[in-house]
């Protein structure tokens, strides 16, 4: 029985029966509402709010899941925006799905309500990436894009993700406005029959235009040209980078290119991973079989969406090592500046950017090579209001977050797998040409700038009780902040929430210049970060921790590596996160 503080739920779960609604979804509804009370509370008791990453949820019936409905009211919600930002202009939207269930029903339905709606929507033919949906914005001069994926999250997942005319997801007040205006919306209001004179396709002949774009930026072309042998293997995870990772790695020049033809089909089900997501060593494994099967170089695997990238490189013993998303970032951003400075490139109105959780080493190269080094918060689209805020005034290298993703170039607003996959080739060439393999490139880095090692804990919470265990936490952490954490003093605090950077030493604050987040960061005597924050579109509490060692002698880094592994290991068991 439904308890009386439930009754706000029934009721709008009671909505969904109603004639707006088709017979399946109201009989799923009619179902949950007489059987299965825990999942007819889950289902209803909120509605899909934007977070970092747009929207994200189980796929299903309800408020609180994606489905046409819920996936309606947000795109009417934004036509509505749309409408009234862009008053008396041509409004054009960009849409693309990804290889989840139900994704080419979701953009189908958002082209058919934008064209409701007197928007022109341009409709990608099948799959694509999504920084190619960034890029279809900006190359198409339109106001806004939509792009249907969950990334790599589990395969009951499902997402939207919200696009402005600048080709970066929608940031403040933007995001915010989007949201408020979305949740006027109700069911009745969605203009469900599309204008098919207002849907336009797009198709391969796009793909090319993207792709030359890729090509475009390439910085080592004699050395590709040299090491076009390089044995790379590569899988799209069942998702939308099957046809371009391969192609722009042809364009470039590389011929010796396997891809994982069990992975191949593109197929929301995942049916060879337990999910599809790249920082897993598990999605990797059919790869590296292979990888080991051609006597390979360099694995690379994109999620879905083919906006991630993770590889995995050979080490000094022959075997394959998963690179982590921060040395990744690391390996293409001491690419990317020591090319610029060797092409003579570099003037010092050059600059990268990364998230505020992502290493520190890439602000020590930045400030080796004079290029400023901008720190954001998480959400690649914080990285991409950089550069918009740059444009025609200083030059953007590249960006990352350790959380896999990757951008060189402006032209996408994104990250983008694509471009980086085409780097990281292009990197193990030129690595290639100095005698060096991926990993030995890696060593070198460490030797310059010391070893640098991050760690991230994610602690799932699922459902409404989670959230607000979630929530509990954090209010826990800020209210009453740990003064040592594993027998070091904590110096420093910033909370991104109030702004505030407490210096504990002093007892003085500084402001904290960036958007409000709920974000902790505590700074150790002994040098190390920890960083915790809600995800904005999955059901956990993330714990980034950082620290660095010195290194005297290269040769000796498993036990500087050790050392490293084993402090953040003692931090976790001090914080009752291991």
């Amino acid at each position: 029985m439904v308890m009386a503080a439930d009754a706000q739920i029934i009721e709008r779960a009671k909505e969904w029966l109603s004639d707006k609604f088709d017979e399946e979804t109201k009989n799923q509804v009619k179902n949950l509402l007489e059987n299965n009370e825990k999942e007819l509370v889950e289902c209803f008791y909120k509605n899909l709010e934007f977070g970092t990453g747009g929207m994200r949820g189980i796929m299903g019936v309800g408020t609180n899941r994606m489905n046409v409905y819920t996936v309606g009211m947000a795109t009417q919600g934004l036509a509505n925006y749309l409408n009234k930002t862009f008053q008396g202009q041509e409004i054009k939207v960009a849409i693309a799905h990804d290889s989840r269930n139900n994704s080419a029903l979701f953009a189908k339905t958002c082209a058919d309500i934008f064209s409701a709606n007197g928007i022109k929507a341009y409709l990608f033919n099948s799959l694509r990436p999504v920084p190619e949906l960034s890029f279809a914005v900006r190359q198409l001069g339109c106001k806004s894009g939509v792009m249907i994926t969950a990334s790599h999250n589990p395969k009951e997942y499902n997402g939207y993700k919200a696009y402005w005319s600048d080709g970066a997801q929608v940031v403040a007040p933007h995001d915010k406005n989007i949201v408020d205006e979305a949740s006027k919306v109700k069911v009745s209001d969605v203009k469900f029959k599309g204008n098919p004179s207002l849907i336009e396709t797009l198709d391969e002949e796009f793909d090319k235009i993207y792709l030359e774009r890729i090509k475009g930026l390439t910085l080592s072309q004699e050395d590709i040209n040299k090491h076009k042998d390089i044995k790379i293997v590569y899988t799209p995870i069942h998702g939308s980078g099957v046809r371009l990772v391969p192609e722009i790695l042809k364009m470039k020049g590389f011929e010796n290119i396997s891809v994982v033809q069990e992975q191949c089909t593109p197929d929301g089900n995942f049916p060879t991973v337990i999910s599809p997501n790249p920082e897993n060593a598990e999605a990797l494994t059919l790869a590296i079989k292979l990888a080991n099967e051609k006597g390979a170089d360099l694995v690379m695997a994109t999620d879905p969406d083919a906006d991630r990238v993770g590889i995995a490189v050979r080490n000094n013993n022959n075997e394959f090592v998963l690179m982590n998303g921060n040395q990744t970032a690391a390996i293409l951003t001491y690419y990317l500046l020591t090319k610029w400075k060797e092409n003579g490139k570099l003037d010092g109105n050059q600059y990268i950017v990364k998230t505020i959780v992502t290493t520190e080493l890439l602000k020590a190269m930045a400030d080796k090579f004079g290029v400023k080094c901008y720190d954001v918060l998480t959400g690649f689209k914080f990285i991409a209001d950089v550069i918009r805020n740059n444009e025609g005034k200083t030059t953007f290298i590249g960006g990352g977050e350790e959380s896999y993703g990757y951008l060189a170039g402006e032209f996408v607003r994104d990250k983008d797998a694509v471009n980086a996959c085409s780097l990281i080739a292009e990197a193990a060439a030129w690595a290639a040409e100095k005698g060096k393999t991926m990993y030995q490139l890696l060593l070198d880095i460490y030797s310059q700038y010391g070893y640098y090692r991050e760690s991230l804990v994610n602690v799932v919470k699922e459902g409404k009780s989670g959230a607000e265990e979630i929530q509990k936490m954090m209010d826990d952490y800020r209210n009453d902040p740990p003064a040592v954490i594993n027998d070091s003093n904590v110096v420093m605090i910033k909370d991104y929430l109030t702004q505030k950077a407490s210096n504990i030493l002093d007892g003085t604050d500084e402001n904290i210049d960036l958007p409000k987040s709920n974000v902790l960061q505590f700074f150790l005597e002994d040098g190390t970060k920890i960083s915790v924050r809600p995800s904005g579109t999955e059901p956990k509490i993330k714990f980034y921790f950082g620290v660095k060692e010195g290194v005297k002698d290269i040769s000796k880094l498993d036990a500087t590596e050790k050392a490293a592994l084993d402090k953040i290991e003692t931090i976790k068991k001090a914080m009752h996160l291991a």
